[in-house]
């Protein structure tokens, strides 16, 4: 019997439907797959090298690509004996879900969780979500919204301004960000959490939902945060949280939001690629997506699930509220380099937004930090 292991982020959106997945695929195939989840914080930062070292498959975040690249630590999914395959599940990408794993011409991951900025409410306290981001800087004041500002969610939350103002932040360099531009959308963040609890710097989405899923939340809404299917689920919290496109400014479209997400990746250390790859490709794939994978608690990336009615009835119609910014979202830079840039400048922003700190010298600083990722 082929064993392989998998490493996957905790929550039970990561963590659920890999099982339930992996019990069909043994019974399938034979493959036994074993897999260990690790918090999401530690998700977001940990080495995929390291990983790679101990794991056959790996759940990873698009921005990674590039260090994963010149480290030659995954190996390319981009068979030509499977052309039909990959063809399918790229042409049932939400959004660039798909594109964004891949990197120097190569695929390095297939999407199995896609998911971006977007609205969170309170359905029992709002009539629907608010789609005027004016109005929730004026609820925030009143003690009604939070925003997760922990990092990296500061620096999510400007790329998503930034994009969706018109001024997109440069995945290339070597500056981030115009200082006007930048200046512009520190302006918005400054004007949101301005008002609201002090405690939303230490917040993450998960926290946060957390929070609202309880009866006697002071908050209604959020209007930048990853979506989590796992809190529209009647039973999964107290109180159900129901999600929307994300609030905009001056009527645009819908557009900019960070895309986020996840995807499956293969160690170049794994023993049996080919069984690794082949699961891979099974669980990316429209009928497993819209099947066991969100059935298993899992937040599915193939556009098959996004429009089953099967998949949204229990779940508020979380796909269909929430598609529209989906397909118009920002792909975050992926270059060697970024993940480290994402680190420091997701602390800039939130420290900087924390103490008052003048905002020309924020994106100085931004700026000074994205030209250095490029730097070897």
């Amino acid at each position: 019997m082929v064993k392989l292991k998998g490493m996957t982020w905790s929550h039970p959106r990561g963590y659920d439907p890999m099982l339930a997945c992996s019990k069909l695929w043994l019974e399938k195939t034979g493959v036994e797959i074993a897999w260990e989840k690790r918090s999401l914080q530690d998700f977001e930062t940990f080495p995929v090298e390291e990983l790679a070292a101990s794991y056959d498959l790996i759940i990873i975040d698009h921005p990674h690509v590039g260090q994963i690249t010149r480290q030659n630590c995954l190996l390319p999914l981009d068979d030509a004996d499977h052309a039909d395959e990959l063809v399918a599940i790229a042409a049932g990408t939400v959004g660039r879900s798909y594109p964004s794993y891949n990197w120097q011409g190569r695929q390095w991951a297939f999407p199995i969780d896609a998911a971006t900025q977007v609205q969170a409410y309170r359905p029992d306290r709002l009539r629907g979500p608010i789609a005027d981001l004016a109005e929730i800087v004026s609820l925030a004041a009143k003690g009604g919204a939070i925003l997760p500002m922990r990092p990296p969610h500061s620096l999510m939350t400007f790329f998503t301004l930034a994009a969706h103002l018109g001024t997109p932040c440069s995945v290339e360099g070597p500056e981030c960000i115009a200082k006007a531009d930048g200046e512009a959308v520190l302006g918005w963040m400054a004007r949101l959490v301005g008002g609201m609890d002090a405690r939303c710097y230490e917040l993450d989405p998960i926290a946060v939902f957390d929070l609202m899923g309880e009866p006697d939340c002071p908050y209604d809404v959020v209007p930048f945060a990853y979506g989590y299917v796992s809190y529209s689920f009647a039973g999964f919290r107290p109180v159900r949280i129901a999600f929307a496109d994300m609030p905009v400014i001056d009527r645009r479209a819908p557009n900019g939001s960070a895309l986020g997400g996840t995807g499956i990746a293969v160690s170049a250390r794994t023993e049996a690629p080919e069984a690794a790859k082949a699961f891979a490709r099974w669980i990316a794939g429209g009928t497993v997506q819209a099947g066991a994978y969100a059935s298993g608690n899992g937040q599915p990336g193939h556009a098959e699930a996004w429009v089953s009615d099967a998949v949204n009835a229990p779940a508020l119609d979380f796909y269909r509220n929430t598609r529209a910014t989906l397909e118009g979202a920002y792909v975050r830079p992926r270059h060697d380099g970024y993940m480290a840039f994402q680190s420091e400048a997701s602390e800039i922003i939130t420290n900087g937004l924390r103490i008052g700190e003048r905002h020309t010298v924020l994106i100085d600083k931004l700026n000074q930090r994205f030209a250095q990722s490029f730097e070897g």
